[in-house]
């Protein structure tokens, strides 16, 4: 609910406070995670409400194959935050995460190019 302020509406703060109780604070993932990696969902199941709502919206975007940057885009999360909760479903074995393969320290082309089809057609 938002706020009123001097007869103006303050901007809701909660979406904020939800994604830092979420991320329990934590603003860079547990393990390295490039923007451009791919997610699946590891399960065909919906996930049930014993996870946050992130969890199973990222699950049920998932199972369509999706850059964490998508990700990020789609639930109108901060690129960071979209990080640590797919390092943490990851880890929870929730979703699969297929890294970009690394060729003298530039990404694979073809992977950048998917990623790039991908955020036009947001």
């Amino acid at each position: 609910m938002a706020s009123w302020h001097n007869g103006q509406q303050e901007p809701e703060r909660s979406s904020l406070v939800r994604m830092y109780a979420v991320t329990g604070g934590r603003t860079t993932p547990r393990t390295d995670l490039a923007m451009e990696a791919l997610v699946s969902s590891a399960t065909s199941a919906q996930l049930g409400t014993t996870y946050a709502r992130e969890y199973r919206a990222i699950s049920e975007l998932c199972r369509q194959v999706r850059s964490v940057a998508e990700i990020s885009a789609l639930l109108s999360v901060p690129l960071g935050v979209a990080r640590v909760l797919v390092a943490d479903m990851e880890a929870d074995g929730l979703v699969k995460v297929y890294q970009p393969q690394l060729d003298a320290g530039l990404p694979d082309r073809g992977l950048l190019e998917r990623v790039l089809s991908g955020l036009r057609r947001l």
